[in-house]
């Protein structure tokens, strides 16, 4: 195996799926190929800030936002965004085919403008879903409170849904309650696959200034915080509701590890990726994340598996230090919605300049 590709392809050998968290049209349109083949990855995401950044850019877009004739930004949005999924999933096709429909997905999330609309969300991912015509998309859905009703409903629909924007224990457990009722009403469960994104990052960008400098948690919360997601993940797909729903065909609502780059430059690089990995997870990286990954040769396995009780230790000293994890965790899922939704309003503004000629 080259070095080049041995810490991603690692992740692959101890049961952990791989995918990027980028997409770009020149991705679309044939580099995913490299990253398939070279790199192991076996699948993307994508968020409004990605489309943002990617459209901004300019260029291969532009002949596209000619030929619209459109003065509509959002139908103009929605057009090259459609477009970017469905390339990817064709690229993807051959390692959902490969994988019996375990791994090759591309998400796309539903405007964050409907965060608090379930309707509206249950409506737009069904739109989506039939307009890309990929058996191999996921719709990406924020785990807001109107969230968990459009989770069970768009799973029920038989569409597939990545659960996004997840900081809490107990949110989790309600994306999960969300998921099994939208089972429940599928006559045949096997026609769908699910993925619940927990943010990690953030977590300790937002917990590490409520401790006092040089505090020895600091640097902590998010692992340990992942960590128990994984143990209730492990302790949720199990037992004789679960069972009954696998005989039926369903496959477990994989965790996945998102914002796993890390923010703070005195953490290693791949701290977010070392110490979380574990069968039937998935891990999206960064195009950082893919580069610190080059020449590493140490992942482990199961080390999400571990340590638990030092993980629960961790917020017990929290709350001993004065920070109340449960006003992180809301911060962060109301300022979470609110970045995709500034991102979602920037980048149509960016796509209403191109439409109209003015962009330099």
């Amino acid at each position: 195996m080259s070095p080049a590709v041995s810490g991603v392809a690692r992740l692959g050998a101890h049961g952990q799926s791989a995918w990027y968290d980028n997409l770009t049209r020149t991705l679309a349109r044939g580099g995913l190929d490299d990253l398939i083949d070279r790199h192991g990855i076996t699948g993307v995401t994508s968020n409004p800030t990605i489309f943002e950044k990617a459209i901004a850019a300019g260029a291969d877009y532009a002949a596209q936002l000619a030929s619209l004739g459109s003065s509509d930004p959002e139908a103009a949005y929605w057009a090259l965004v459609v477009d970017d999924i469905a390339a990817a999933a064709d690229r993807l096709r051959r390692v959902y085919v490969s994988t019996n429909g375990d791994d090759g997905y591309v998400s796309v999330e539903v405007s964050p403008l409907l965060a608090h609309d379930t309707a509206g969300t249950v409506a737009q991912a069904g739109e989506l879903f039939e307009r890309i015509g990929r058996p191999n998309v996921m719709i990406k859905v924020p785990a807001t409170p109107a969230g968990l009703p459009a989770i069970t409903d768009i799973i029920a629909a038989g569409i597939n849904v990545n659960v996004t924007l997840i900081f809490s224990l107990a949110r989790y457990g309600q994306v999960i309650d969300a998921y099994f009722a939208g089972l429940d009403r599928l006559a045949d469960p096997s026609r769908v696959a699910s993925v619940a994104s927990f943010f990690v990052s953030r977590v300790d960008t937002e917990t590490d200034p409520r401790l006092p400098d040089g505090h020895p948690l600091r640097g902590h919360a998010a692992v340990a915080n992942a960590r128990l997601a994984y143990d209730l993940f492990e302790q949720r797909f199990a037992g004789t509701r679960w069972d009954d729903l696998v005989a039926a065909g369903a496959r477990p609502q994989r965790p996945l590890w998102a914002s796993t780059s890390t923010k703070n430059p005195n953490y290693s690089p791949t701290l977010y990726v070392d110490e979380l990995v574990g069968p039937n997870s998935v891990n999206t990286l960064a195009p950082a994340s893919i580069e610190a990954l080059t020449d590493h040769d140490g992942i482990a396995a199961d080390t999400v598996r571990r340590d638990l009780d030092a993980a629960r230790s961790v917020f017990s000293g929290l709350a001993e230090a004065g920070v109340d994890f449960d006003d992180v965790t809301a911060v962060l899922e109301r300022e979470g919605v609110e970045s995709f939704a500034q991102s979602y309003r920037d980048c149509l503004q960016a796509v209403a300049t191109a439409l109209s000629g003015d962009a330099t």
